[in-house]
Formats: structure tokens, sequence, C-alpha cells
């Protein structure tokens, strides 16, 4: 990744190259696992806005065992916490670069709900991260069944990534792009209730580090301590 700055910025690389491609990987304690560790990324550069750095690191991904079905998953989602003003650059980015490693598009169809039941789908997925209470939210307002039928109902549900997945990319969504630190708190608690615990989201904040700087980390891991307290 990067390669070309090698040559421009020899001594920013040299520094930044260090920190970001061995020491923030391979700090004692706060190692992921590849997949894991790519899908983060990924999701955290949605967040962001880092498409030139995405168009570098999805092969990156792919060649590290992120299946073209968990990449677009990862792009489909971030349309419910970013919008496709934001995402669709991402989108055609990868549908380039399938493309270009010839993956015939479009891809095996991942949906389980219907239009006919994705509302009582979605109202689901929410009460099994963050509690039963969450079969009735949607009664709140439009934007509660908004956010039940089509985040939920529509996205969550789909198959290519597992629940715990969809809460862990959702975390690198909201913390990268900042300044939504209510619902981050909401989302360590909920990754939290599916077994992405307070240690493992640590490790996806130090793994995202290098990609979307202190401030935003930092405002992260308080978020999960602060999950981890309720």
């Amino acid at each position: 990744m990067m390669n070309n700055y090698w040559t421009t910025d020899p001594e920013f690389m040299e520094r930044f190259g260090h920190f970001a491609f061995d020491e923030a990987v391979n700090e004692p304690g706060q190692e992921l696992e590849p997949v894991t560790r790519h899908m983060a990324i990924l999701a955290t550069l949605l967040g962001c806005q880092g498409i030139d750095a995405f168009r570098e690191e999805l092969p990156n991904a792919l060649d590290a065992g992120v299946t073209p079905v968990m990449a677009k998953e990862v792009v489909y989602q971030a349309v419910d916490y970013l919008g496709i003003g934001r995402v669709l650059p991402f989108l055609n980015t990868t549908n380039e670069i399938l493309t270009q490693r010839g993956v015939s598009l479009p891809l095996e169809g991942q949906a389980t709900t219907t239009m006919e039941n994705r509302l009582e789908k979605g109202a689901k997925a929410q009460a099994d991260i963050f509690g039963p209470q969450m079969l009735e939210a949607w009664k709140a307002s439009h934007i509660n069944r908004w956010l039940a039928a089509n985040c939920f109902g529509d996205y969550y549900t789909r198959t290519g990534l597992t629940l715990a997945q969809r809460e862990m990319i959702t975390f690198c969504f909201l913390a990268a792009q900042g300044g939504c630190e209510p619902q981050l708190t909401s989302h360590a608690k909920g990754n939290m209730n599916l077994g992405n615990d307070k240690a493992f989201l640590i490790r996806v904040v130090s793994q995202c580090l290098p990609y979307i700087g202190y401030p935003r980390s930092l405002n992260a891991v308080a978020c999960v301590n602060k999950a981890a307290e309720g």
C-alpha cells in the first residue's frame, strides 16, 4: 500500500509505513486476525471518506481472505450510516476493482427479507442486538420505523456477514466519521451484547487508528469505556 510514496516522500514513509503497517499491526495484545482487520479498515475508510486509501486497501483485503461478498456487504451497509452521497464513490470503486480481478457482477443475492416482512425482521434484528424493548421501538416515529425496516430489515438481515461482524463494521463507520458519539456508545454496547467485548473493540480501534488519527480514535475508546460501564 502507498508504494509510490516511498520514492516521492521517503522520510514520511519511513515513519508512517513503520507505524501503520508494522507497529500498529503487530502491537502485542492488539492484533486482529487478517479478515477482521481488513474489514474494519475498509469500514473505517468508508467512514472517513478515504477513497484513495480504500482503492489501495481493497485488493489487500481480498488477498487476505475478505470475499467479494463480504466486501460488497461492507459497502452496502455503509449507506445506512453515511448516506448514498458519501458511499457511491466507494461502490463504484469496489465494482471496478472486482471486475478487474475477474469477478462476475452482480454477485449472488444475499437478501433474506421481502418488502412485506422487512419491518418485522428488522425489529427482530434490533432486539437481538439491543434487547427485547426494540421490538416496539419502531412505533415511536416514522424515522424509527425506517430504521427498523430499512437499516436493519434491508441490510442487517442479509447473509454474507454475521450479525457480530455487521455490528463491528457499524462501530467503525461511526468512529471514523466522528460527531456520532451517542450512536457510537450505543453500538459499542450492541457489539458487547453480541460477544465483541471491550478488549476486542479496543483492538479494532487500535488497528484503525492510522487511518483516522488520534482524536477520533481516543473518542472511540472513551465511548467503548462508557458502554462497558453501562
